[in-house]
């Protein structure tokens, strides 16, 4: 097994960093094709969340691997080299699989227990799967990484150890408040609908706001969300609503939550400034939706019927020059010393691949509220899903500047930015009455966030799992030098076997079936006790030598082993997307 994967994440990247590099869809399957181009790797996926970017790879050449893997990953992230290096970590072998195990049990997560990095490492693996870049290690190391996370989230009070990020941010907007007093009858606007916008309305909805409008660029989507928390039985009066109306709704709400794919702000300081001053709304944020076939306006709870069109979009990255003696250097003294090059705290957000063609929710439209009873938090995880994959080709354009204001009033607005880069103009917390909260705030409160006695739970099962799992790689290592063996000890019985025909043809068939069944018991008995020791030895750190000798006492034929590993990994059982659920 030789696992390397080379990163940044919200532990080792500033904001300034990760806000600049991302990955639209098509760059994450450029990458993959050209992480498998690549002469050191052999299979490879690539983890993007909001918090990091992992690319993950099966490599025969660590210095050569760290060098290409960090070279592809500048490229298509669209951040220079020289300025990513200090930011990278490196992980290798059984610290690869201890960092993966850790990371979908949230213990690397800005909120310590969250559960969403499972349906992020379930698309990840999904997304190998599909571009065939995710072989037998892969496919065997990310579905076990999500039964740990499962594992983790059963067996330990994990999930109390921290909290969703939507909850944490509506806890740093309500300050001194209880979350359920602070929201109770407001009026809210969700941007986007997405899996983390999706996670936000719902849990508005559960902690008692009274109204939510959803606005998608995809009106489909927004839609869908809506008529899913109308049916949650919460209570809430759900409509959606044209992004073009916006600046708009913003005049009428009291939280604002955003989380969008945009490339640029959504909502700027001048958008924000109006909407509380009460005067005209002004330029809308992103671009209108064509007139025709759009969603007509609607009062609260209601919701329009007419899907708007969906605009294709991409993200260029440019091309960055290869990586020199000096900072492969500094990669590989990282990765040897178990050490990151830089350590700060910061977050963002990734667009999620591949387009749906339509929700996976079958939710009638039109149909009542009636129609859509019993939608629970399952259908709302899959719309969330869905409308993610659809927002990656939605285009976004870069939004205006903003204006500063000073002073200090009662919260007129509460703002929640949980997208990287950022939907909203950082500069609009100097606007009297309005109280902003994002990633990078986010970031700095929960780092002095208490930490539960679970995560030593989960620490211990991790371990315990990396343990299991180095020796389950091991042992499979030598299964086909196994295999090849019996393989040949079968074939010298089949001609003993014959030979004694030869010799002896006056034998009978009941005669002849217990000499040839007494011979194959002979080899079995002799084989058993080398063959399950060598397994043993094998799954034990240092055991991969094994193999080979078993190749060399025997005499096999190098071949023969190999076609057995080639049989092994085109299994389909090895390569089934269903393994994954």
């Amino acid at each position: 097994m030789s696992l390397l994967v080379v990163g940044l994440s919200h532990r080792s990247a500033p904001v300034s960093v990760l806000e600049r590099a991302s990955l639209s869809a098509d760059a994450k399957v450029k990458l993959l094709h050209d992480t498998l181009a690549a002469e050191p790797a052999a299979e490879a996926t690539v983890l993007a969340t909001c918090n990091r970017i992992e690319l993950y790879a099966d490599v025969d050449k660590f210095h050569a691997g760290v060098a290409e893997l960090s070279t592809l990953l500048a490229q298509h992230s669209g951040v220079a080299l020289e300025e990513l290096t200090p930011y990278l970590y490196v992980h290798y072998e059984d610290r690869a699989v201890h960092h993966l195990f850790s990371v979908a049990c949230g213990l690397d997560s800005m909120v310590v227990g969250e559960g969403q990095i499972l349906g992020q490492i379930k698309d990840a693996l999904a997304l190998g799967q599909e571009l065939h870049t995710a072989g037998r290690l892969i496919n065997d190391l990310f579905q076990q990484a999500l039964r740990v996370g499962k594992r983790a989230h059963s067996e330990t009070g994990i999930d109390r150890a921290g909290q969703s990020l939507v909850t944490f941010g509506l806890e740093q907007l309500a300050v001194r408040e209880s979350v359920a007093d602070w929201a109770a009858g407001k009026r809210a606007l969700v941007i986007g609908a997405g899996s983390m916008s999706s996670l936000a309305a719902a849990t508005l909805a559960r902690v008692g706001v009274a109204e939510i409008a959803v606005a998608n660029r995809t009106a489909e989507r927004a839609e869908r969300l809506a008529e899913i928390l109308v049916a949650s039985g919460t209570g809430v009066a759900a409509r959606a609503v044209p992004m073009s109306a916006v600046a708009e709704e913003l005049g009428l709400a009291d939280v604002v939550v955003s989380c969008t794919g945009a490339t640029g702000l959504v909502l700027t300081g001048d958008d924000v400034a109006a909407a509380v001053s009460g005067g005209p709304a002004g330029p809308s944020p992103t671009p209108p939706l064509p007139e025709t076939g759009a969603a007509p306006q609607a009062p609260w709870g209601l919701r329009p019927q007419t899907p708007a069109p969906q605009s294709p979009a991409g993200l260029e990255s440019a091309p960055v020059a290869g990586i020199d003696a000096d900072v492969l250097a500094r990669l590989v003294a990282a990765a040897e010393g178990g050490r990151r090059l830089a350590d700060a705290g910061a977050a963002r957000t990734i667009a999620a691949p591949a387009v749906a063609d339509g929700c996976p929710v079958d939710v009638p439209v039109g149909d009542g509220r009636s129609a859509l009873a019993g939608v629970d938090a399952t259908s709302l995880e899959l719309h969330g899903a869905w409308a993610d994959q659809g927002e990656a080709a939605a285009q976004r354009q870069p939004r205006r500047g903003s204006r500063s204001h000073a002073g200090t009033a009662p919260v007129r607005l509460a703002l929640l930015d949980l997208a990287m880069p950022r939907d909203i103009d950082a500069a609009v917390h100097r606007i009297p009455g309005v109280r902003l909260v994002d990633i990078e705030s986010l970031a700095e409160a929960s780092a002095d966030a208490p930490m539960a006695a679970d995560v030593d739970a989960v620490r211990g099962i991790v371990a315990e799992e990396v343990a299991a799992f180095g020796a389950a790689q091991r042992a499979a290592h030598i299964t086909p030098t196994v295999v090849a063996l019996r393989a040949m000890a079968a074939e010298v019985v089949a001609m003993e076997v014959a030979r004694l025909d030869g010799r002896v043809p006056d034998l009978d068939e009941r005669q002849r079936a217990e000499v040839t069944q007494t011979v194959r018991r002979v080899v079995d008995k002799l084989l058993h006790a080398p063959t399950v020791r060598v397994k043993q030895l094998a799954s034990e750190p240092g055991g991969a030598g094994y193999a080979e000798a078993l190749r060399e006492l025997f005499d096999l034929d190098p071949q023969t082993v190999a076609s057995v590993s080639r049989a092994d990994a085109a299994d389909p059982k090895n390569d089934d997307p269903g393994r994954a659920s």
